[in-house]
């Protein structure tokens, strides 16, 4: 009986383990590599983007990294990923850090008021 306890309760602790956050502003390499989706190249990014100081939100990582947007955010998050203990959350990572679209940018600015004037 003993014996069954022991190995159900390494059970409970191994998968535990296995569904342990990791917070990009504490992890190594190897951690930030365990989550589905980042890879050498990712965690690379992240590292060097962390020299600057941690991330505060989200939001800061996604700007301060390449290839970290909202899609790829909620997915890191729902592999485990944190940022200061925080999931993600849909709408954390604002329009305001996104990239303007090619249609966005093609598109010429409003003549100023007081030019359409003269």
């Amino acid at each position: 009986m003993f014996i069954k306890s022991l190995i159900a309760g390494l059970a409970l602790l191994c998968a535990s383990v296995s569904f342990a956050a990791v917070d990009v502003n504490k992890a190594n390499a190897a951690e930030l590599d365990s989550i589905k989706g980042i890879g050498p190249s990712m965690s690379a990014k992240i590292l060097e983007a962390r020299k600057s100081g941690d991330f505060k939100d989200w939001a800061d990582l996604s700007a301060r990294v390449k290839g970290i947007k909202a899609g790829n955010a909620a997915k890191f998050s729902a592999g485990g990923l944190t940022v200061g203990g925080s999931s993600f959350q849909t709408g954390t990572v604002s329009a305001a850090t996104a990239k303007p679209t090619k249609a966005a940018a093609a598109t010429p600015a409003a003549a100023p008021a007081s030019a359409a004037k003269k």
